[in-house]
């Protein structure tokens, strides 16, 4: 049997031209950590470094930018400003292909995801997700992108309802949630309780005190403003509803009731006063 001589391939394609230039990609890499602790800025920080090695390794492709939001939700496009940015870059013809991690990071809102991808794909600016291997602008049809995007939105709503049901199990346990102090009572987040600011607790008596005398709102603040006595915030401006908030406030008479508003859905984030629908 003859000798069979094997010839090594040549990996090199940046020196096969075939007597015309390869035709470079401006791309840009989108990153995006969702807290801002120390862990996560590291992982922002590892993206980064990521991304401008792999956009420059490959002799096809040449660095655009390097887009990052760090700790900003994820559900709400709206929010990430290099976000924005980037999308106005790719609609002025200085982007010819995104990549990204996954989808969960580069929207966890089914509708944004097709919104943008349909967007970029119509200037044939290419998508391409690191962890599903999608490029969008080869792969056929939506169904996967939106299964895919689906997914995340719906890992999205079960962090969502996961931490409702734990404020929920502390609110019984009768634990103070989402409440910093108010006029009158110092909050203290060591052991998460709170204590009289005798002080403050004067202005309060004063503003129950000239409310049973039968003064209103407008008239107590005035005298407030008169008598030089300063808000919670230190303003020295008494407004007839920051009076009154005081007067309704429950607290003032020795109870806290927590869920008075309740978020409407984990995407929009849209918080709404609660009548009855949650507990």
């Amino acid at each position: 049997m003859s000798k069979v001589e094997v010839i090594r391939a040549n990996s090199d394609l940046a020196s096969r031209k075939r007597g015309k230039e390869i035709k470079q990609l401006m791309v840009a890499a989108y990153c995006r950590v969702s807290t801002d602790s120390e862990d996560r800025l590291n992982s922002y920080k590892s993206q980064v470094s990521y991304y401008s090695d792999l956009i420059q390794k490959n002799v096809e492709w040449v660095l655009a930018d390097i887009y990052a939001d760090e700790a900003i939700t994820g559900t709400q496009v709206t929010k990430r400003e290099d976000f924005q940015r980037m999308i106005n870059d790719c609609m002025n013809g200085d982007i010819d292909m995104v990549i990204t991690k996954s989808i969960s990071r580069f929207a966890r809102n089914t509708l944004d995801t097709l919104k943008y991808v349909r967007k970029l794909k119509e200037r044939d600016i290419a998508v391409y997700f690191e962890d599903e291997k999608i490029n969008t602008l080869t792969m056929d049809g939506e169904l996967l992108l939106v299964v895919l995007s689906s997914v995340a939105q719906q890992e999205v709503e079960n962090i969502s309802a996961n931490v409702k049901k734990g404020l929920k199990m502390k609110m019984q346990r009768g634990e103070l949630v989402g409440f910093q102090g108010c006029l009158g009572y110092d909050y203290h987040p060591e052991d998460k309780s709170i204590s009289i600011n005798e002080k403050e607790a004067e202005i309060v008596r004063y503003i129950f005190q000239r409310y049973v005398e039968g003064a209103g709102g407008s008239i107590i603040s005035r005298e407030l403003e008169n008598l030089g006595y300063k808000t919670k915030r230190g303003t020295p401006t008494w407004a007839e509803t920051t009076v009154l908030g005081i007067i309704k406030n429950e607290k003032y008479k020795g109870d806290i009731l927590m869920g008075k508003t309740f978020t409407l859905d984990p995407i929009s984030k849209r918080r709404l006063e609660n009548f009855g629908e949650e507990d």
